[in-house]
C-alpha cells in the first residue's frame, strides 16, 4: 500500500476527501502524514481526528532548517507521493528533488489560466467571473519550483453560470474537486 503525505494550509476538505477515499477502498493508499504551515488549520485537526500524524512546519517554527525538517518528516513517514491540497507555500528544493515527479497539486482553474502567485481560493473564482469565462474547472499538475507551472496531468471542466458569485462558483468547483481528486489518485496509484 502506498503512503500519501498531504500538505494543506486551511480547511482540509480535499484532505478529507482523500481520507474518505482511502477508507472506502477507492484509493489504494493511506494518508501517512499531514503537514501544514498554519498551526490553526482545520486540516491538522482533521488529521488528528483520524489518527494521522499532523505536523505544523513553518518558517516561524523552524526558520533555519525548514527544508531539512520537511524532508525528514516525509521520509520518517515512508512517503511515496505528496499531494498539495490548498497549500499556499512553495515546496523546499530538497523535497522537490527527492520526490521529483511524485509531488502533485490540485488547482481550482483550468491552468494555465488563473495560476501563479496570489491565485488561490476565491481570488481564482473572482478572476474567472471578471473575465467572463463560460467554463472553469480543476487542474492537477506536477509541482515544480514555480507556482502552477508543472506538467498538467488532468483537468475537469465546470460550467460558469450567469448568476454566479465567486462564492457560488467556488462551492461548485470544490464539489467536483473532491470527486476528481479521488479519481485521479485511484488511477495513478493503480499503476504505481
Amino acid at each position: 500500500m502506498k503512503n500519501i503525505a498531504v500538505f494543506a494550509s486551511h480547511g482540509g476538505s480535499d484532505l478529507q476527501a482523500i481520507i474518505d477515499g482511502c477508507r472506502a477502498g477507492k484509493i489504494p493508499a493511506r494518508v501517512c502524514a499531514v503537514i501544514s504551515n498554519n498551526s490553526n488549520s482545520r486540516a491538522l485537526e482533521r488529521a488528528k481526528n483520524e489518527g494521522i500524524p499532523a505536523v505544523h512546519l513553518s518558517a516561524k517554527t523552524t526558520p533555519d532548517s525548514l527544508d531539512e525538517i520537511t524532508l525528514q518528516t516525509l521520509q520518517a513517514h515512508n512517503t511515496d507521493i505528496v499531494l498539495l491540497a490548498g497549500y499556499l507555500k512553495k515546496i523546499p528544493a530538497t523535497v522537490l528533488k527527492t520526490y521529483e515527479n511524485r509531488i502533485f497539486n490540485i488547482h481550482p482553474s483550468l491552468l494555465p489560466k488563473y495560476g501563479g502567485k496570489g491565485m488561490f481560493g476565491i481570488n481564482v473564482h473572482a478572476a474567472v467571473l471578471v473575465a467572463g469565462d463560460t467554463e472553469t474547472g480543476i487542474t492537477i499538475h506536477r509541482v515544480t519550483a514555480e507556482y502552477d507551472e508543472g506538467d498538467i496531468l488532468a483537468q475537469r471542466k465546470v460550467p460558469v453560470h450567469a448568476d454566479d458569485t465567486p462564492e457560488i462558483l467556488a462551492a461548485r468547483v470544490l464539489e467536483q474537486e473532491h470527486i476528481f481528486l479521488v479519481e485521479f489518485l485511484a488511477e495513478i496509484l493503480a499503476v504505481a
